[in-house]
This record gives structure tokens, C-alpha cells and sequence, in this order.
């Protein structure tokens, strides 16, 4: 919705108040077409948030990585502490029956871990499960739903540092 569809339907509500107002009471056609537009412009923020059933991409997670570090993409920072989707492979974890794996944007046959959060690759999200999962075979992509974290945090278990965290997290295979 551009905005000049919002300014000529706020004119248009104006025009709504002034001639339900006059004793004639007829509507103007335009005020009357852009009521539901108006009625909608809430929602229609919401789903900005909302989009694609909060589909994230690794894509989508950065707006920039570099020497003066990591600067997450808007629509990350919008989605933190939401529930998002993310699709990709599970690197191979720790150990089997694990709560913990690393979701990756291409099938990897080691374990990415990591020593610290500024050797910290962009094309991995760290997973916390609800449940135990085996491993998955990892050339098959899957998709995982959960809570997304972002910021440096320590594992206090695992000792993994992470960027990127989905927490509570479910998987389903692609």
C-alpha cells in the first residue's frame, strides 16, 4: 500500500466525517471505497512483521558483516523473541540424541563449531530444541521452527558461543 493510496484515503475519511456530518448524508464514492483501506492500515504493519508466516532466511539475518562486526537486517531485529521458520541442514551434532545442533545454509559433514563469537560464521543458526531429535542425515533439508535470539551468548553447558539462536525449537524435514 503506497502512501499516496494512505494520503488520498486520509482525504478520503475527511471527506467521510464532513458529509455523514450534512443532512443530505450522501457519501462520497472515494471516501466510501477507502474505508477498508483505512481499517486495514494497522494490519497491514502487522504483517510486515508477519510476512511469509515469519519465514527467515539466512539471506534476511545480516544487513552487514565485517570488521566492525555484525549488524543484524531489520527484519531480524523485528522478529526477535518471535517465533520464526528457517530452512536448512543440521550439521552433524555433538553427540546423537542431542537438544543442540547447529541448522546450516548448505549440507556441511563436520561440526561447525566454533572457538568464538568473532570467528562466528554467517551461515549458521545455533538450534536449542524442546525435545530430543536424532541426528538427521545431513544432505536432507529440513525446517526448523522456534523463538529467535540474536546477540552474543555463551552456552553455559556446551561452552558454544553463539549469534544466533532458535530456542524452543521443532524440526520438521523439507
Amino acid at each position: 500500500m503506497g502512501t499516496t493510496s494512505q494520503g488520498n484515503c486520509a482525504k478520503g475519511s475527511q471527506q467521510v466525517m464532513d458529509l455523514t456530518s450534512q443532512k443530505s448524508g450522501e457519501l462520497h464514492r472515494r471516501a466510501f471505497l477507502c474505508l477498508p483501506l483505512l481499517m486495514a492500515a494497522p494490519q497491514a504493519q502487522a504483517a510486515d512483521v508477519m510476512s511469509l508466516d515469519n519465514l527467515l532466511t539466512f539471506d534476511s539475518l545480516y544487513k552487514s558483516v565485517g570488521v566492525l562486526g555484525i549488524v543484524y537486517s531489520d527484519q531480524a531485529k523485528a522478529l526477535k523473541g518471535h517465533e520464526v521458520r528457517m530452512r536448512g541442514y543440521m550439521a552433524p551434532p555433538l553427540k546423537p540424541e542431542s537438544k543442540l545442533f547447529v541448522l546450516t545454509r548448505e549440507p556441511v559433514a563436520v561440526c561447525p563449531f566454533c572457538s568464538s563469537d568473532a570467528q562466528w560464521p554467517v551461515d549458521i543458526v545455533v538450534i536449542y530444541l524442546s525435545d530430543t531429535l536424532a541426528p538427521v542425515n545431513f544432505s536432507r533439508r529440513i525446517e526448523v521452527t522456534g523463538t529467535l535470539e540474536m546477540g552474543s551468548w555463551t552456552d553455559p553447558q556446551s561452552g558454544f558461543v553463539s549469534q544466533v539462536r532458535m530456542v524452543d525449537a521443532k524440526v520438521t524435514k523439507s
